[in-house]
């Protein structure tokens, strides 16, 4: 998953040298909605251990 978000934050960073808008918006939108997904999943992992301990 980090590996896509990198990617999507290259590809916004590209585009916006590029004078790509919305292009580089969209990448940027995708980028932050898997960053939140994998902050939830990383809390949800850290609460089950700590539940299992």
């Amino acid at each position: 998953m980090l590996q896509w978000i990198l990617i999507l934050l290259a590809v916004a960073a590209i585009a916006a040298l590029l004078g790509f808008g919305r292009l580089s918006g969209a990448a940027l939108s995708g980028a932050k909605i898997l960053i939140v997904v994998a902050l939830v999943l990383f809390v949800l992992m850290l609460l089950g251990v700590f539940a299992i301990a």
